[in-house]
């Protein structure tokens, strides 16, 4: 199963702002980089496992455990010019931007950048590259072990 790791800015969606939501789920709203775009349309299924990371913050880090929640869909925000996410090349009939439901599983503690990179096994993880800046990444399946069942204890969630 595909694992990802997407990040969001805890003052617009935070993991407990997803917990509190009705459903549990929320829109990823607001992608404008095409990979990370690409990523929602072509590799992205219902049911892959998410690493919820809190960014732009002051302790920028995985807070959370989530699941893709549906198929990639048009982004509405687009196509509002009051939206900060408006792009006006955009329109219903030929979207550009997309993206997928991401539904709650559990809040974690908080697993930083120190820590990530303070285990060899987590070296080649695409968040810890430098000058990576995409806001949804993937996360390859022994990443995803380690991160969920020897960091997280989760090991309920590890595949």
């Amino acid at each position: 199963m595909p694992c990802w790791l997407m990040k969001s800015e805890p003052d617009d969606v935070s993991i407990d702002g997803l917990a509190a939501r009705p459903g549990q789920t929320v829109p990823w709203y607001g992608v404008r980089n095409y990979q990370a775009r690409n990523f929602m349309r072509d590799a992205m299924r219902v049911g892959d496992g998410v690493l919820f990371y809190h960014s732009g913050c002051a302790e920028p880090g995985i807070a959370g455990i989530a699941r893709v929640a549906s198929a990639p869909y048009p982004d509405a925000t687009q196509f509002d010019p009051a939206s900060k996410y408006f792009d006006p090349k955009a329109t219903p009939d030929k979207p550009r931007w997309l993206h997928v439901d991401v539904g709650f599983v559990r809040k974690t503690r908080l697993v930083g950048l120190p820590e990530l990179r303070s285990h060899p096994e987590l070296a080649n993880m695409r968040i810890l590259a430098r000058g990576n800046r995409l806001s949804i990444t993937p996360v390859e399946p022994a990443e995803w072990r380690f991160i969920v069942g020897q960091l997280l204890g989760a090991t309920d969630l590890q595949d």
